[in-house]
C-alpha cells in the first residue's frame, strides 16, 4: 500500500529481503529499482524490508560474500570491531557517571546509588537493545533521565500488573504520574532522610542483588 492509498502488487520475480544486513540492502538497491516497506508501530516508522528483483538479490548476495571472505576484509572488520567494542564500554562508563550524576543521593546512600546507577546502565545500554539510552536523537543527560524514571517504572511500581484503559493519552498519563512519585521516591535518598524498610527502591534493589544489604549510615 503506497502512502496514497494505492494497492501494488510486487512484479514477477520479486521477492523481500527482510531488513537486517545494511551492506546487501545497498548492493541490491544500486542494481536496480526496489520497494521500500515500512510499517507504523507507535509514532514511528519501521522498516520490514524491501522488495527487490530476487536475481539482483542473489547477485548482491554472491558479491558480498566474496568481499568478506578476502584476507583485507576480515582484517578491517576485526579491527571495526575492536573499536566499536571500545567506544561502547566508554558510552557504558560515561553512562553509567550521568545516572550517578542525575541521582545526586546523599553521602549516606552513596552505595544504593552506585548499585541502581549499575543496574540501570545495564539494562539501558547494550547495543541493538532499542531503548532511549541508544538513541542520539535526544541529550545524554535526557537519555539518563528517561533511563532512570523507565527503571523505576519497572521494577519499583506495579506499572507491568496494571490493567490501563485504551483511551488515547492515558497510558501516557499513567506514566507521567508514576514518573513523579518515582522522582519523589529518589528525592529522600538525595536529601538523605531516614529511608523506611519497605521502600520500594531497597525491595526491588535487593531482588536483583540478594546478596547486597543496604543500610543507612
Amino acid at each position: 500500500m503506497t502512502e496514497s492509498g494505492e494497492c501494488l502488487t510486487p512484479p514477477t520475480g520479486w521477492v523481500l529481503l527482510a531488513p537486517g544486513d545494511a551492506a546487501l540492502t545497498k548492493n541490491v538497491k544500486a542494481k536496480g529499482p526496489t520497494w521500500l516497506v515500512r510499517v507504523k508501530v507507535g509514532r514511528r516508522l519501521m522498516s520490514r524490508g524491501i522488495w527487490a528483483d530476487s536475481k539482483h538479490i542473489e547477485s548482491a548476495r554472491e558479491e558480498l560474500e566474496l568481499k568478506r571472505a578476502t584476507p583485507q576484509y576480515q582484517r578491517k572488520r576485526a579491527q571495526d570491531l575492536v573499536r566499536k567494542e571500545k567506544k561502547h564500554r566508554e558510552y557504558v562508563e560515561q553512562f553509567y557517571r550521568e545516572v550517578i550524576n542525575f541521582l545526586n543521593f546523599h553521602p549516606r546512600y552513596e552505595e544504593v546509588a552506585g548499585e541502581l546507577a549499575r543496574s540501570v546502565t545495564d539494562l539501558a545500554t547494550p547495543v541493538g537493545s532499542g531503548t532511549v539510552a541508544r538513541t542520539e536523537q535526544i541529550s545524554l543527560a535526557d537519555r539518563v533521565r528517561s533511563a532512570v524514571v523507565a527503571w523505576m517504572r519497572h521494577q519499583t511500581t506495579g506499572y507491568d500488573r496494571m490493567t490501563i484503559t485504551r483511551v488515547k493519552g492515558r497510558r501516557r498519563e499513567v506514566r507521567r504520574q508514576l514518573a513523579g512519585s518515582s522522582l519523589a521516591l529518589l528525592q529522600q535518598y538525595q536529601v538523605g532522610d531516614d529511608i523506611a524498610e519497605n521502600c520500594p527502591l531497597q525491595k526491588a534493589l535487593k531482588k536483583l542483588s540478594p546478596l547486597k544489604v543496604f543500610v543507612s549510615r
